[in-house]
């Protein structure tokens, strides 16, 4: 059995210090650019893990951004509401109202796990970091305050010109024409009615309505 080569180069004692050292001047060389923070802000870029904002029209309270959430710090309050039916004869549906939807900043890691398995679009990342308190209970943001956040938040990047239309937006015009159709339609019956309404009134009760010749007192009578 043969030996294995040993490196023939020997460091003499002393030389990761110099090496060190040497590192040391070079930098030392070097200007020294240094931001005059706050005068001068940073130059962040538009997808930067600043802070959270919520799209309150989007949650349906599926509770996954807490669930998932590994430092817990996400607190979701709700209650149920009944329905009415779309159209008669139809059956009531329930439905989940938001109370209160906070963040723990003080706590969060800013992993954007949440915002990732949101399944309805309801969690953004805005690049504003400039929230920092003197009280950390501060640093729970409530519905409110996340909401306000959402006006920071950047537009997404343009689509490629000959991509296709997002389903979700196909799906909001459906939704919007439907709506705008069925309200046409209920204006339409209430104008039916009223019409209806004024040709079965009788014509006396018309302003400008002549009475009939019997109904008319004659020259001789006395008033």
């Amino acid at each position: 059995m043969t030996a294995s080569p040993q490196p023939s180069g020997r460091s003499f004692p002393g030389s990761g210090l110099a090496k060190g050292l040497a590192v040391t001047l070079r930098t030392m060389t070097k200007k020294s650019v240094t931001a005059q923070y706050p005068e001068t802000q940073p130059d962040l870029s538009p997808r930067t893990r600043g802070v959270i904002g919520l799209f309150e029209e989007n949650c349906t309270v599926c509770m996954l951004c807490a669930r998932e959430c590994p430092d817990w710090c996400i607190y979701i309050d709700s209650h149920k509401e009944t329905v009415p039916p779309a159209a008669p004869g139809g059956r009531e549906r329930s439905r989940n109202v938001l109370d209160r939807f906070a963040i723990d900043f003080s706590l969060c890691m800013y992993c954007g796990i949440c915002i990732e398995v949101c399944p309805f679009d309801a969690l953004f990342w805005s690049p504003e970091f400039e929230y920092a308190e003197t009280d950390i209970r501060d640093l729970t943001h409530e519905r409110d305050k996340l909401r306000e956040w959402m006006w920071t938040v950047p537009a997404p990047p343009a689509l490629v010109p000959a991509a296709e239309e997002p389903k979700e937006y196909a799906a909001a015009r459906k939704s919007a024409d439907r709506t705008a159709a069925q309200q046409a339609a209920e204006a339409a019956a209430a104008a039916e009615a009223a019409e209806a309404a004024e040709a079965a009134q009788p014509d006396s009760g018309r302003p400008g309505s002549t009475q009939p010749e019997s109904d008319r007192p004659e020259d001789g009578d006395a008033r």
